[in-house]
C-alpha cells in the first residue's frame, strides 16, 4: 500500500463534500499537472490517501481511500489527462496545518512542506505515521 496527499480548496469540493459522497466516491477531476497525474497514475485500490485544505485553512483534515485507478479524467477534452476515485474513510482526530508540519523537522521532507503547490503528491510511511501522531496528540 502507498500513502498520498490530496489537495483541495474547501470552497471547491470540501472535506465534507467528500464524506457526502459516500461509498461511491468522488472522481478527482481537474488535475492539469503532469507529476500529479503520474502521481495518480501510480496509485492502486486501497491506497490511502490524506485530504487536504488548501488556501482556506491550509491543514490536513481527513483520509481518503482509492478505490478506482487511474482512468480518463470525465472533464478532460484531452485524453492525456486522467484522474482516480476517492472515498472518505475517516477525519483526522485533530486537523494538522501547514504550519505544524512545516515546523516539526520530522516532516521537514514531506512533499507537502517541500512542494506545496503540487496537488496530488507522495507520502511516505514514516510521514505517514507521524501525521497521524501528531493528529492525536496535538492541542
Amino acid at each position: 500500500m502507498a500513502f498520498w496527499l490530496f489537495k483541495s480548496e474547501p470552497d471547491a469540493w470540501s472535506w465534507d463534500q467528500q464524506v457526502a459522497r459516500g461509498a461511491t466516491g468522488e472522481e478527482w477531476t481537474g488535475v492539469r499537472n503532469y507529476q500529479a497525474r503520474n502521481n495518480m497514475r501510480a496509485m492502486r485500490i486501497g491506497d490511502l490517501g490524506f485530504y487536504y485544505h488548501s488556501n482556506i485553512g491550509k491543514e490536513i483534515v481527513g483520509i481518503v481511500e482509492v478505490i478506482r485507478e487511474s482512468a480518463p479524467d470525465s472533464t478532460a477534452d484531452d485524453p492525456r489527462w486522467d484522474c482516480v476515485v476517492i472515498r472518505a474513510r475517516q477525519p483526522l482526530v485533530r486537523p494538522v496545518t501547514l504550519e505544524a508540519a512545516k515546523a516539526d523537522p520530522m516532516l521537514a521532507d514531506m512533499a507537502l512542506v517541500r512542494s506545496s503547490r503540487l496537488s496530488v503528491q507522495p507520502v511516505q510511511p514514516k510521514e505517514w505515521a507521524h501525521i497521524l501522531k501528531i493528529s492525536l496528540t496535538a492541542l
